[in-house]
């Protein structure tokens, strides 16, 4: 089908006010847009300003409170419930959540345990808000280093023991093709947990096009998959940032309407 990109509000238009990017990503066809911290911005008015300007809030962050220790469980618990409150005003139906890092001298099954067992308390708040929390692999080598979760196969097996439709995985195609490569493959493989996408291109963490990673390939798997969900433009232009924008939208978004008709009407 095909992709609905989300751009991000963090990442893009800096020099715009919140509503005015808002209003500039709707007039160049983006129909979802997200966020980072939901306390950086005044969330009833930009719900406001989202559907007046016809733009759907794809997924913000919850507070950046670790899994990794039981201790903190409270806290993120907490956060989790703001977070939930905020989306709602929102109308947005994804809340992406780090993990944590790492944690000197402690077990590493230790800390996986107490990921798992923080996610399954979330989950009955999740279920009934009816909204979706993804966990995030991240990469340690460029930006992340000391983060507990790396891999798409180590979240695929946490949320098997989390067992919740309503706790999945962000597979963030440019932190992914950092720690593990294979994306098309391990897309494919864990496509049932996955409920939200980020992408840049690497090295740079910029838009397709200035890096090693063949995008239109890799969005031709995922449109040809059965994922609904937004893929979100999680990275920061190279260059004037109306014109990369636009360029995008003639290359992918464009490129990815064509092909889902191409896929419809292949035997």
């Amino acid at each position: 089908m095909p992709i609905k990109f989300s751009a991000h509000l963090d990442t893009l238009l800096p020099n715009l006010t919140p509503e005015a990017r808002l209003r500039t990503l709707a007039g160049m066809g983006f129909t979802g847009v997200e966020l980072w911290g939901h306390w950086n911005y005044p969330v009833p008015a930009l719900a406001r300003a989202a559907v007046a300007a016809g733009v759907t809030v794809a997924a913000l962050v919850t507070e950046l409170i670790p899994l990794t220790d039981h201790e903190s469980h409270d806290a993120y618990l907490a956060g989790l419930k703001r977070a939930i409150a905020a989306a709602k005003i929102l109308n947005c139906r994804t809340i992406i959540s780090q993990v944590g890092n790492r944690r000197e001298g402690v077990r590493e099954a230790e800390q996986r345990q107490a990921i798992v067992d923080g996610l399954r308390a979330a989950a009955p708040l999740l279920e009934a808000a009816e909204l979706t929390l993804v966990i995030e692999p991240l990469n340690v080598l460029v930006d992340h280093p000391g983060y507990f979760l790396t891999g798409s196969g180590d979240a695929a097996e946490i949320l098997a023991e989390v067992a919740s439709p309503a706790v999945r995985m962000l597979f963030d195609i440019y932190h992914q093709q950092i720690s593990e490569g294979n994306l098309i493959n391990n897309i494919t493989r864990y496509l049932p947990y996955i409920g939200h996408f980020h992408f840049a291109d690497h090295p740079g963490r910029h838009q397709p096009g200035t890096g090693e990673i063949n995008f239109a390939n890799v969005f031709r798997a995922i449109a040809a998959s059965s994922y609904d969900g937004w893929v979100g433009m999680e990275f920061w232009p190279q260059g004037e940032q109306p014109k990369v924008l636009e360029q995008f939208r003639r290359e992918f978004m464009f490129w990815s309407q064509w092909h889902y008709g191409w896929l419809s009407a292949t035997p």
